[in-house]
């Protein structure tokens, strides 16, 4: 696991040299998410909303087809690293920004295989994304609520284990989730926040070619609808890299951070504890 103690190599030579140069260490941030045509935190939500909502019907097929069916392999991963709290029936575990549900499904199968059955709650704020969850969901004890990540409808300190699966990057105010994740987890919970990255090297050269052009192009012509996957590349672009991600949390009030990358850093899992 890369840790918060031991950022990328490349980060404090690049703040020397930004001082050298008389010009600001800091580079702008992103607040959040912010589809074209959205000119502020209101309407990126609404935009988000409307784009999950459009594209619900094929959103799993299409999930699967261009990942080549490796997002199976990250949530399969991603529940069992919080296998320790999944481990006991007393677990309380929300699952943010769920949209069709897969990751909920894999925290639940992940349960099983330890024996327990904690109380899982996914929460999404598209509800075309839920009717789909909830038809996969074949009986799993598992309380689906429409709501939105940024105003959690639960009380403080309500959960041991908060997880999001490529849900995260699509908030119009990264910080504010954040500070909303930290406020319902319980003191010692720990929350996981799955998302995609962007590789280095000769193999992000060809991943961002294809997840630039080839992907949108695929997505949209199965899809019916342009708009989400043109979308989904400059959200990734958007996104903090690891090393800031990481500082975003441990200001929210996260410790022992950290972040795991998955398939040569195509994804991720962020960590932190309360």
């Amino acid at each position: 696991m890369e840790t918060d103690r031991e950022g990328p190599r490349s980060s404090i030579p690049m703040r020397e040299a930004s001082a050298r140069a008389g010009i600001s260490a800091e580079p702008p941030r992103a607040v959040g998410a912010k589809p074209a045509g959205a000119n502020d935190e209101s309407g990126a939500a609404g935009e988000v909303r409307r784009m999950f909502s459009l594209i619900a019907p094929r959103y799993d097929f299409l999930n699967h087809l261009l990942s080549l069916n490796i997002d199976k392999l990250w949530w399969r991963r991603t529940a069992r690293a919080f296998s320790h709290l999944l481990a006991h029936s007393d677990s309380t575990v929300l699952d943010l920004c769920c949209g069709t549900g897969d990751m909920a499904f894999a925290l639940w199968r992940q349960a099983q295989s330890r024996g327990a059955e904690p109380a899982l709650v996914a929460l999404d704020f598209s509800h075309a994304m839920l009717v789909r969850a909830v038809a996969k969901s074949k009986g799993r004890p598992i309380r689906w609520l429409e709501a939105d990540a940024l105003r959690l409808p639960f009380r403080d300190q309500s959960f041991r284990l908060i997880t999001s699966a490529f849900g995260f990057r699509n908030l119009a105010n990264y910080d504010a989730g954040l500070r909303e994740i930290y406020r319902v987890l319980t003191p010692g919970g720990e929350a996981g926040i799955l998302d995609f990255g962007e590789p280095q090297g000769p193999l992000g050269r060809f991943y961002r070619l294809y997840f630039r052009h080839i992907l949108p192009a695929i997505g949209t012509v199965i899809s019916g609808v342009r708009g989400p996957y043109a979308y989904l590349p400059s959200s990734v672009e958007r996104f903090p890299p690891p090393e800031e991600m990481l500082e975003r949390m441990r200001r929210a009030g996260f410790r022992n951070t950290g972040w795991t990358p998955y398939t040569f850093g195509i994804a991720g899992l962020y960590r932190g504890v309360k």
